[in-house]
């Protein structure tokens, strides 16, 4: 049988329901806003390297984060004891707010909403048959290929548990899974080492990974990655056309963009799109939506860290900035309607405005088409890491896929080319939308202001007329 989720936040020995609400009511009644956020988290990973069980790691927590809010001042406490006698400790740091001179926040609207199981994925699948699974996949990517010289397996899974309960006798219960699978592979052949990449998760259960289709699809497109980057070339550089494959390339988007779209940079006017709304910001027929509605996806919740519903927020549509991402204390500010979009990476965070899934829409361009319009340019499959400042929009991608292209048609693999430009700009230089939209397949963890949360991207396949790249190339 399953055990009540709320039976990890509630105990008969620490805290009760009941005791929680006159706790927040109490500790908030001087305030315009805010919630007291209880969690409890559990996660555990498998590091399979060199042919063998290297890392396997289990951890479990619960705690609680306080949170007053008055005009635009924010307090808050956290501890990881769930108590009453800790809960009164952190409602001292509140006294220390102005009071509140309007009347308070109005309280979340409900949500019966699940966008996800509720089972835990660690549970339901015994240890040895996770180290099964890493074995299974190394000695099968061994196997697929005489110049795999290396094969690295990440599993990984998490369950948390959270409540929001607020002064106005709301509460909202979200009970969270989370899995990935990661495959690494090195090729070698004539001496030279690649790497291949490729990982996989969402909001489901173990059982989605464990199936052979998946896991052997892993390795595949890791062996692929690997093989084609012992082909590659040296990059060349200078401002050129770039061809953007569908899906993960979404991740440009979402740092050269997305977080300039969140409410609390355009409040405080530091973002690129501060005050633009209705402004064209983009070429005819770009799309931005942030949508943390989508069933089992990695970046979506059912409710947002302070109660909200999620669902489609759109920014940019047909070119024109729309809006912005909130949370309530910026909406609020603004004189908005919060979005879904306050998150925190646990309880011991107070919650910012954040990104969700957030993807370009697909259009009615050809993808085969928009490649035979380059004459010289490169096709850029996959991204690493890379920087990105948020004010700006001004972005520094490495590829870890990519290739020239040249009349039309894919020509050589390269190595070492990386993507330099700004957000604003890029998005006014897009002469192509494909139809072939596409989400990440479920790996993107999305950092601001030291707090990282699992995010989605995605995008149809996208033509931009000029962007400066970075090669390796004389």
């Amino acid at each position: 049988m399953q055990t009540d989720p709320r039976s990890f936040l509630y105990r008969a020995d620490g805290l009760d329901p009941d005791t929680a609400k006159k706790l927040t009511a109490e500790a908030l009644k001087r305030c315009d806003d805010g919630e007291l956020y209880l969690q409890y988290a559990a996660s555990e990973s498998f590091g399979f390297d060199d042919g063998r069980l290297k890392t396997a790691d289990y951890s479990s927590e619960s705690g609680f984060g306080l949170r007053g809010v008055s005009g635009e001042t924010t307090g808050f406490a956290h501890a990881n004891e769930l108590s009453a006698a800790a809960i009164r400790r952190a409602a001292e740091t509140l006294t220390l707010l102005d009071p509140a001179k309007g009347e308070p926040a109005p309280p979340p609207r409900g949500n019966n909403r699940h966008l996800y199981t509720a089972d835990d994925p660690m549970g339901l699948i015994p240890f040895a048959k996770k180290v099964a699974l890493c074995e299974a996949i190394d000695a099968a990517a061994r196997a697929r290929d005489p110049r795999v010289a290396q094969v690295s397996v990440g599993l990984s899974a998490s369950w948390t548990v959270v409540e929001i309960v607020r002064a106005d006798g709301y509460s909202g219960m979200d009970v969270r899974p989370l899995v990935r699978l990661n495959v690494s592979i090195v090729a070698e052949q004539n001496g030279r080492r690649e790497t291949g990449n490729f990982g996989m998760g969402g909001r489901y259960l173990y059982d989605q990974l464990f199936e052979p289709a998946t896991w052997n699809r892993a390795i595949d497109e890791a062996l692929a990655q690997a093989l084609v980057n012992l082909e590659a070339v040296a990059a060349p550089a200078g401002e050129t056309t770039v061809l953007l494959g569908p899906g993960w390339p979404g991740i440009l988007l979402h740092e050269a963009i997305g977080h300039g779209l969140e409410g609390d940079f355009n409040r405080k006017g530091t973002s690129a799109f501060s005050g633009r709304i209705g402004e064209r910001v983009a070429a005819a027929g770009v799309t931005v939506v942030d949508d943390g509605s989508i069933g089992a996806r990695r970046g979506s919740l059912s409710i947002d860290d302070e109660g909200t519903p999620t669902g489609e927020t759109i920014l940019i549509e047909d070119g024109i900035l729309k809006g912005y991402m909130q949370d309530r204390l910026n909406a609020r500010l603004m004189g908005v309607e919060p979005t879904g979009n306050g998150r925190r990476q646990s309880y011991a965070h107070a919650p910012m405005p954040r990104m969700t899934n957030t993807f370009m829409k697909g259009g009615h361009d050809d993808p085969a088409e928009m490649l035979f319009r380059v004459k010289n340019g490169i096709f850029a499959k996959s991204f690493g890491g890379g920087q990105v400042d948020i004010v700006s929009g001004k972005f520094v991608f490495s590829c870890t896929e990519a290739y020239k292209i040249e009349n039309g048609k894919l020509g050589a693999p390269i190595k070492g080319a990386t993507l330099i430009g700004d957000g604003p700009s890029v998005l006014t230089k897009v002469t192509g939308i494909g139809n072939d939209f596409a989400l990440d397949e479920g790996v993107g963890m999305c950092g601001k202001a030291g707090q990282s949360v699992p995010a989605g991207v995605g995008q149809p396949t996208l033509l931009i007329n000029a962007l400066t790249v970075g090669g390796t190339a004389a």
